[in-house]
């Protein structure tokens, strides 16, 4: 079967130039080997995600000249999926309800002088782990607002030792501890993007997963997912990610320039592909 890969934005605003260098690394990757192309909208966040932005995705990828494969996969149609998924794993029995707050958790952190810390920061400190049954069942009655968190310890003890192969870093000992008992769902919303992504690229027979650097350390975590749900492993290729001349990384929060506002200025899609590396 020939390489498969996909570039899956969120429509929460315009593309600038770290989303062209990611939808271009894939598909010319997808290129390279003959293999496939496809786009996936990732719009689970209800509150920031918008139509007019999933359009302008289309039309921004179109005047770079990418091609992909139809029909788009787009994450919101797909919540049945991921309850079914979650299903899978709490029958699994590791799954727990988390009810802490980000304030609760904040608090936790700051009196322990051994809180665990990942790559990202500290971890939950797994306040909610061992609520005994009965003490959940009451919460959830009372209708407290809870997260789904994954027992990463439980999970590993069904699964055994995992590995995944980077194309820069090569094979790797999967490690999800070291992102602690991740959200994999919230009562508003089932799915989180460890899951959906997980979820999603074994649905679109993805076999190299092409993404930033950022996302390293959450393939441990989609690694694991996989072994408990049965699903295929990809390969991942975690590439540099674009940077603006003072070394921060081009983000939209950050005022990142898009590729509207090139367009506007009178910049080529030719001359931004090339700027890229792409040319």
């Amino acid at each position: 079967m020939g390489v498969v890969t996909r570039f899956a934005p969120s429509p929460t605003g315009r593309l600038h130039l770290g989303h062209a260098y990611a939808a271009l690394f894939a598909a010319a990757a997808a290129r390279r080997a003959g293999g496939r192309f496809l786009l996936r909208i990732e719009d689970i966040d209800a509150t920031r995600c918008r139509p007019e932005h999933e359009t302008g995705i289309v039309e921004d990828l179109g005047w770079l000249g990418l091609t992909w494969e139809t029909p788009v996969l787009r994450q919101s149609a797909r919540m049945a999926v991921y309850r079914e998924a979650l299903a899978t794993l709490d029958a699994q029995r590791v799954l727990y309800p988390c009810f802490c707050t980000r304030r609760d958790i904040a608090a936790e952190v700051a009196r322990s002088a051994a809180a665990p810390h990942g790559p990202e920061g500290a971890l939950y400190p797994g306040t909610c782990r061992a609520l005994s049954a009965a003490t959940r069942e009451a919460r959830i009655a009372a209708g407290t607002p809870y997260a789904l968190r994954l027992d990463v310890a439980r999970a590993l003890a069904r699964s055994g030792r995992l590995a995944w192969h980077d194309a820069l870093a090569g094979e790797i000992e999967a490690d999800p501890g070291s992102l602690g008992d991740v959200v994999l769902a919230r009562k508003e919303t089932p799915t989180s993007y460890h899951l959906a992504v997980t979820v999603d690229d074994a649905a679109q027979g993805v076999t190299l997963v092409t993404r930033g650097a950022d996302l390293f350390a959450a393939t441990h975590v989609h690694r694991l997912l996989q072994a408990l749900l049965g699903l295929p492993t990809p390969r991942w290729h975690h590439h540099e990610l674009l940077r603006d001349e003072g070394g921060a990384r081009l983000a939209k929060r950050a005022g990142a320039p898009t590729l509207a506002s090139l367009r506007e200025e009178g910049v080529s899609a030719e001359a931004v592909r090339a700027r890229l590396g792409f040319g």
